[in-house]
Protein backbone atom coordinates (compact mmCIF):
# COMPACT_ATOMS: atom_id res chain seq x y z
CA UNK A 1 0.00 0.00 0.00
CA UNK A 2 1.71 3.32 -0.84
CA UNK A 3 0.67 4.93 2.41
CA UNK A 4 2.27 8.24 1.25
CA UNK A 5 -0.26 8.64 -1.61
CA UNK A 6 -3.09 7.88 0.68
CA UNK A 7 -2.21 10.61 3.56
CA UNK A 8 -2.01 13.04 0.36
CA UNK A 9 -5.55 11.95 -0.79
CA UNK A 10 -6.73 12.98 2.88
CA UNK A 11 -4.71 16.11 2.86
CA UNK A 12 -6.48 16.80 -0.57
CA UNK A 13 -9.67 15.80 0.88
CA UNK A 14 -9.38 17.54 4.22
CA UNK A 15 -8.10 20.80 2.83
CA UNK A 16 -10.34 20.92 0.25
CA UNK A 17 -13.57 20.60 2.29
CA UNK A 18 -12.68 23.54 4.88
CA UNK A 19 -12.06 25.80 1.58
CA UNK A 20 -15.36 24.31 0.11
CA UNK A 21 -17.25 24.62 3.43
CA UNK A 22 -16.01 28.43 3.59
CA UNK A 23 -17.24 29.45 0.26
CA UNK A 24 -20.44 27.14 -0.04
CA UNK A 25 -21.28 27.43 3.73
CA UNK A 26 -23.54 24.03 5.11
CA UNK A 27 -25.88 23.80 1.86
CA UNK A 28 -23.02 23.95 -0.07
CA UNK A 29 -22.66 19.88 -1.84
CA UNK A 30 -26.89 20.47 -2.11
CA UNK A 31 -26.91 23.47 -4.41
CA UNK A 32 -23.56 22.33 -6.36
CA UNK A 33 -25.55 18.77 -7.06
CA UNK A 34 -28.75 20.91 -7.96
CA UNK A 35 -26.78 23.88 -9.91
CA UNK A 36 -24.47 21.34 -12.22
CA UNK A 37 -27.02 18.29 -12.39
CA UNK A 38 -30.58 19.58 -13.16
CA UNK A 39 -31.03 19.81 -16.58
CA UNK A 40 -32.17 23.00 -19.19
CA UNK A 41 -30.92 25.22 -20.94
CA UNK A 42 -28.43 27.41 -19.25
CA UNK A 43 -27.51 31.16 -19.56
CA UNK A 44 -24.01 30.05 -20.54
CA UNK A 45 -22.81 27.53 -22.49
CA UNK A 46 -19.84 25.23 -21.35
CA UNK A 47 -17.48 26.97 -23.32
CA UNK A 48 -17.95 30.14 -22.67
CA UNK A 49 -15.41 32.43 -21.15
CA UNK A 50 -17.75 33.24 -17.93
CA UNK A 51 -17.40 29.89 -16.56
CA UNK A 52 -13.52 29.23 -17.14
CA UNK A 53 -12.79 32.36 -14.72
CA UNK A 54 -15.31 31.87 -12.29
CA UNK A 55 -14.67 28.37 -11.89
CA UNK A 56 -10.83 29.43 -11.14
CA UNK A 57 -9.10 29.23 -8.29
CA UNK A 58 -8.10 32.68 -8.99
CA UNK A 59 -11.48 33.82 -7.98
CA UNK A 60 -10.85 33.97 -4.27
CA UNK A 61 -7.99 36.74 -4.91
CA UNK A 62 -10.11 38.22 -7.55
CA UNK A 63 -12.92 38.21 -4.78
CA UNK A 64 -11.46 40.06 -2.03
CA UNK A 65 -10.05 42.73 -4.42
CA UNK A 66 -13.02 43.60 -5.25
CA UNK A 67 -14.40 44.17 -2.26
CA UNK A 68 -11.55 46.49 -1.73
CA UNK A 69 -12.23 48.28 -4.88
CA UNK A 70 -15.88 48.30 -4.72
CA UNK A 71 -15.77 49.86 -1.35
CA UNK A 72 -14.56 53.34 -2.68
CA UNK A 73 -17.72 54.74 -3.97
CA UNK A 74 -19.17 56.28 -0.57
CA UNK A 75 -23.08 55.40 -2.11
CA UNK A 76 -22.29 51.87 -2.01
CA UNK A 77 -19.84 51.47 0.80
CA UNK A 78 -22.97 53.20 2.97
CA UNK A 79 -25.51 50.85 1.98
CA UNK A 80 -23.11 47.96 2.22
CA UNK A 81 -22.23 49.10 6.09
CA UNK A 82 -25.93 50.14 6.97
CA UNK A 83 -27.54 46.88 5.49
CA UNK A 84 -25.21 44.15 4.35
CA UNK A 85 -23.98 42.64 7.77
CA UNK A 86 -20.51 41.92 6.18
CA UNK A 87 -18.96 42.35 9.78
CA UNK A 88 -21.78 40.23 11.84
CA UNK A 89 -22.03 37.65 9.25
CA UNK A 90 -18.74 37.85 6.71
CA UNK A 91 -18.69 34.31 5.94
CA UNK A 92 -22.90 34.47 5.54
CA UNK A 93 -22.34 37.22 2.86
CA UNK A 94 -19.46 35.47 1.01
CA UNK A 95 -21.35 32.19 0.71
CA UNK A 96 -24.53 34.18 -0.25
CA UNK A 97 -22.16 36.00 -3.32
CA UNK A 98 -20.19 33.24 -4.12
CA UNK A 99 -23.53 30.76 -4.67
CA UNK A 100 -25.12 33.45 -7.00
CA UNK A 101 -22.36 33.44 -8.98
CA UNK A 102 -22.33 29.79 -9.33
CA UNK A 103 -26.03 29.92 -10.18
CA UNK A 104 -26.07 32.81 -12.66
CA UNK A 105 -22.74 31.29 -14.34
CA UNK A 106 -23.51 27.38 -13.94
CA UNK A 107 -27.00 26.74 -13.76
CA UNK A 108 -30.21 26.60 -15.49
CA UNK A 109 -31.84 29.58 -16.81
CA UNK A 110 -34.50 29.42 -14.37
CA UNK A 111 -32.50 29.19 -11.50
CA UNK A 112 -30.37 31.93 -12.61
CA UNK A 113 -32.94 34.18 -13.40
CA UNK A 114 -34.67 33.01 -9.89
CA UNK A 115 -31.39 34.17 -8.08
CA UNK A 116 -31.49 37.46 -10.20
CA UNK A 117 -34.81 38.03 -8.60
CA UNK A 118 -33.94 37.53 -5.15
CA UNK A 119 -31.55 39.98 -5.33
CA UNK A 120 -33.47 42.58 -6.78
CA UNK A 121 -36.17 42.54 -4.20
CA UNK A 122 -33.13 42.85 -1.23
CA UNK A 123 -31.95 46.12 -3.17
CA UNK A 124 -35.04 47.52 -3.93
CA UNK A 125 -35.73 47.72 0.35
CA UNK A 126 -32.10 48.89 0.40
CA UNK A 127 -32.01 52.67 0.47
CA UNK A 128 -30.96 55.67 3.07
CA UNK A 129 -28.77 58.75 3.39
CA UNK A 130 -25.01 59.07 3.84
CA UNK A 131 -23.63 60.83 6.53
CA UNK A 132 -22.86 63.36 4.78
CA UNK A 133 -26.46 63.61 3.26
CA UNK A 134 -26.29 62.00 0.23
CA UNK A 135 -29.50 59.74 -0.40
CA UNK A 136 -28.69 56.27 -1.83
CA UNK A 137 -30.50 53.03 -2.80
CA UNK A 138 -29.07 49.66 -4.01
CA UNK A 139 -31.30 49.26 -7.33
CA UNK A 140 -30.07 52.91 -8.89
CA UNK A 141 -28.79 51.42 -12.05
CA UNK A 142 -25.39 54.00 -11.85
CA UNK A 143 -24.69 52.27 -8.53
CA UNK A 144 -25.12 48.77 -9.92
CA UNK A 145 -23.27 49.89 -12.46
CA UNK A 146 -19.56 50.60 -10.40
CA UNK A 147 -20.11 47.66 -8.79
CA UNK A 148 -20.77 45.54 -11.43
CA UNK A 149 -17.44 47.47 -13.42
CA UNK A 150 -15.23 46.87 -9.87
CA UNK A 151 -16.14 43.12 -9.75
CA UNK A 152 -15.90 41.74 -13.08
CA UNK A 153 -12.26 44.30 -13.17
CA UNK A 154 -10.73 42.27 -10.36
CA UNK A 155 -12.28 38.96 -11.75
CA UNK A 156 -10.67 39.43 -14.76
CA UNK A 157 -7.21 40.29 -13.69
CA UNK A 158 -6.74 37.89 -11.19
CA UNK A 159 -7.65 35.27 -13.72
CA UNK A 160 -5.19 37.40 -15.73
CA UNK A 161 -2.12 36.86 -13.24
CA UNK A 162 -3.38 33.90 -11.38
CA UNK A 163 -5.96 31.84 -13.65
CA UNK A 164 -4.49 27.91 -14.55
CA UNK A 165 -5.26 28.93 -18.36
CA UNK A 166 -5.31 32.56 -18.83
CA UNK A 167 -7.56 33.77 -22.23
CA UNK A 168 -5.86 35.81 -24.81
CA UNK A 169 -7.37 39.02 -24.95
CA UNK A 170 -10.30 38.23 -27.52
CA UNK A 171 -11.14 35.46 -24.53
CA UNK A 172 -11.13 38.29 -21.87
CA UNK A 173 -13.36 40.81 -24.25
CA UNK A 174 -15.68 37.92 -24.54
CA UNK A 175 -15.64 37.26 -20.75
CA UNK A 176 -16.73 41.09 -20.06
CA UNK A 177 -19.23 40.13 -23.00
CA UNK A 178 -20.76 37.56 -20.66
CA UNK A 179 -21.18 39.18 -17.30
CA UNK A 180 -23.01 41.62 -18.99
CA UNK A 181 -25.79 39.17 -19.76
CA UNK A 182 -26.07 38.93 -15.92
CA UNK A 183 -25.57 42.74 -14.73
CA UNK A 184 -28.42 43.15 -17.85
CA UNK A 185 -30.66 41.05 -15.56
CA UNK A 186 -29.83 42.93 -12.03
CA UNK A 187 -30.52 46.31 -13.49
CA UNK A 188 -27.35 47.61 -15.05
CA UNK A 189 -27.84 50.34 -17.98
CA UNK A 190 -25.82 49.04 -21.20
CA UNK A 191 -23.03 47.19 -19.25
CA UNK A 192 -19.82 46.98 -20.87
CA UNK A 193 -18.97 44.34 -23.69
CA UNK A 194 -15.86 44.37 -23.89
CA UNK A 195 -12.50 45.55 -21.86
CA UNK A 196 -11.94 48.78 -23.35
CA UNK A 197 -15.50 49.66 -22.28
CA UNK A 198 -14.68 48.33 -19.21
CA UNK A 199 -11.71 50.50 -18.82
CA UNK A 200 -13.78 53.25 -19.59
CA UNK A 201 -16.63 52.89 -17.71
CA UNK A 202 -14.07 52.72 -14.38
CA UNK A 203 -12.55 55.90 -15.61
CA UNK A 204 -15.45 57.54 -15.58
CA UNK A 205 -15.84 57.12 -11.93
CA UNK A 206 -12.75 57.66 -10.68
CA UNK A 207 -14.26 61.64 -9.57
CA UNK A 208 -16.97 60.14 -7.46
CA UNK A 209 -14.37 57.89 -5.60
CA UNK A 210 -13.22 58.82 -1.71
CA UNK A 211 -12.30 56.54 1.11
CA UNK A 212 -14.50 57.62 3.80
CA UNK A 213 -14.34 56.18 7.49
CA UNK A 214 -16.90 53.25 6.00
CA UNK A 215 -14.05 52.35 3.38
CA UNK A 216 -11.46 52.41 5.68
CA UNK A 217 -13.08 50.26 8.33
CA UNK A 218 -13.97 47.72 6.29
CA UNK A 219 -10.49 47.15 4.69
CA UNK A 220 -9.37 47.24 8.03
CA UNK A 221 -11.60 44.28 8.88
CA UNK A 222 -11.03 42.35 5.70
CA UNK A 223 -7.21 42.78 5.96
CA UNK A 224 -6.54 43.01 9.23
CA UNK A 225 -8.84 41.23 11.60
CA UNK A 226 -10.37 38.59 9.72
CA UNK A 227 -12.64 36.20 11.55
CA UNK A 228 -10.50 33.21 11.03
CA UNK A 229 -8.65 30.46 13.18
CA UNK A 230 -4.69 30.94 13.83
CA UNK A 231 -3.49 28.71 11.28
CA UNK A 232 -4.95 30.26 8.44
CA UNK A 233 -3.61 33.66 9.39
CA UNK A 234 -1.07 33.37 7.31
CA UNK A 235 -1.79 32.02 4.54
CA UNK A 236 -4.69 34.79 4.37
CA UNK A 237 -2.09 37.47 4.88
CA UNK A 238 -0.50 36.44 1.57
CA UNK A 239 -4.27 36.06 -0.16
CA UNK A 240 -5.05 39.49 1.18
CA UNK A 241 -1.16 40.95 -0.04
CA UNK A 242 -1.60 39.90 -3.67
CA UNK A 243 -5.52 41.75 -3.73
CA UNK A 244 -4.30 44.26 -2.76
CA UNK A 245 -1.55 44.00 -5.40
CA UNK A 246 -4.20 43.32 -7.98
CA UNK A 247 -5.67 46.98 -7.73
CA UNK A 248 -5.50 49.66 -9.66
CA UNK A 249 -2.45 51.77 -9.21
CA UNK A 250 -4.63 54.51 -7.61
CA UNK A 251 -6.10 52.58 -5.56
CA UNK A 252 -4.17 51.40 -3.02
CA UNK A 253 -3.25 55.17 -1.78
CA UNK A 254 -6.86 56.14 -1.17
CA UNK A 255 -7.07 52.99 1.16
CA UNK A 256 -4.02 54.44 3.02
CA UNK A 257 -2.55 50.78 1.49
CA UNK A 258 1.35 50.87 0.59
CA UNK A 259 2.19 49.63 -2.40
CA UNK A 260 5.13 46.86 -2.46
CA UNK A 261 8.73 47.79 -3.56
CA UNK A 262 9.24 45.64 -7.24
CA UNK A 263 11.29 43.45 -5.87
CA UNK A 264 8.33 42.59 -2.92
CA UNK A 265 6.11 42.75 -5.35
CA UNK A 266 7.61 39.88 -7.35
CA UNK A 267 7.97 37.83 -4.20
CA UNK A 268 4.23 38.83 -3.56
CA UNK A 269 3.12 37.64 -7.10
CA UNK A 270 4.98 34.44 -6.51
CA UNK A 271 3.30 33.57 -3.66
CA UNK A 272 0.00 34.52 -4.93
CA UNK A 273 0.63 31.45 -7.73
CA UNK A 274 1.77 29.23 -5.68
CA UNK A 275 -1.70 29.72 -3.36
CA UNK A 276 -3.95 29.36 -6.26
CA UNK A 277 -2.26 26.51 -7.48
CA UNK A 278 -2.32 25.18 -3.90
CA UNK A 279 -6.06 25.86 -3.86
CA UNK A 280 -6.93 24.57 -7.15
CA UNK A 281 -5.33 21.07 -6.11
CA UNK A 282 -6.91 21.19 -3.07
CA UNK A 283 -10.50 21.66 -4.67
CA UNK A 284 -9.93 19.63 -7.65
CA UNK A 285 -10.92 15.91 -7.14
CA UNK A 286 -7.55 13.55 -7.69
CA UNK A 287 -8.20 11.30 -10.44
CA UNK A 288 -9.47 7.79 -8.85
CA UNK A 289 -6.74 5.16 -8.83
CA UNK A 290 -6.93 1.89 -11.14
CA UNK A 291 -9.55 -0.79 -10.37
CA UNK A 292 -7.34 -3.87 -9.25
CA UNK A 293 -8.58 -5.93 -12.12
CA UNK A 294 -6.54 -3.20 -14.15
CA UNK A 295 -9.82 -1.13 -15.39
CA UNK A 296 -10.13 2.26 -14.41
CA UNK A 297 -12.31 2.71 -10.66
CA UNK A 298 -16.16 3.83 -10.87
CA UNK A 299 -17.46 7.14 -11.35
CA UNK A 300 -18.09 9.51 -8.54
Amino acid sequence: MDTSSGADRSLRGRLGSVLFSRVAGPSGPANRARIHTTPGPRWFDADRPIRTVHGDASMFIGGLSALLLQSLHPLAMTAVAAHSGFRGDPWGRLQRTSTFLAVTTYGTAGDAQLAVDRVRAVHERVRGTTAAGEPYRAADPHLLGWVHAAEVDSFLRAHERFGAHPLDAAGYDAYVADTARVATALGVLDPPRDRASLRALLAGYRPELRATPEALDAARFILRDPPLPRPARAPYALLAANAIALLPPWAPEMLGLRRASAPVDTCVRLSGQALTRTIRWAMTPPPRPPSPTGGEGHPR
